[in-house]
């Protein structure tokens, strides 16, 4: 994923409808920081969207004791909640800040919440670890059906699809052709934390 922090207005949209899809409380998966103003001076405002940044090197993955967690060979790292304990390893390793473990004292939110949206398109447990994994079971439906992610909304994450701004770009870097490898090609882009070795797959395209 390529962010342009340039075009981000922290409108929160992504964050809105990652919660709605998913069924889980605002801020949960992917929320947006107000970085507040960028300098003395420059009235413009930063803001930051979050999530899992699926890290080519993840730390929750070598902390996790079942397997449950696991990096595709797309790059995206998913989580099989039927092996999860809810140990919180994960959650604790990740530097990103980007594991939640939902438990029991949140449940009649959650109920609430899929009473008021109607059924989930992607269910979630409560007691195992959750992350955004990029609306995977949408994705690899739109694959199946050779669409394009990133091109085709079926085969796109939400989150990339609620962005009025052209904030959020989806696709393959693999392919030098996709839009995403066409946006790092003619900006300069950076990740976050990279000094841990991580690896980070979300690029942002910072405010010049």
């Amino acid at each position: 994923m390529v962010i342009d922090l340039r075009k981000c207005i922290g409108c929160r949209a992504c964050a809105v409808v990652c919660s709605e899809k998913n069924n889980v409380p605002s801020d949960s998966l992917r929320k947006v920081v107000d970085c507040d103003v960028l300098s003395p001076g420059d009235p413009r405002r930063g803001f930051l969207p979050l999530s899992c940044m699926h890290c080519d090197h993840p730390p929750c993955l070598a902390v996790c004791p079942t397997g449950a967690t696991y990096r595709r060979p797309d790059g995206i790292v998913n989580i099989d909640e039927e092996r999860c304990l809810g140990c919180g390893y994960c959650e604790m390793a990740c530097p990103y800040h980007a594991r939640t473990i939902f438990h029991e004292k949140i449940d009649l939110i959650i109920s609430a919440m899929k009473s008021a949206a109607g059924s989930s398109e992607y269910p979630r447990q409560i007691g195992v670890s959750m992350k955004c994994n990029f609306c995977l079971p949408k994705v690899e439906s739109g694959m199946a059906r050779e669409l394009k992610p990133g091109v085709d909304p079926d085969a796109t994450p939400e989150c990339v699809l609620a962005c009025s701004g052209s904030v959020l770009h989806f696709g393959d870097l693999n392919d030098p052709q996709s839009n995403v490898s066409q946006l790092l090609k003619e900006h300069q882009a950076i990740r976050l934390q990279t000094a841990l070795g991580t690896e980070p797959s979300i690029f942002y395209i910072p405010v010049g």
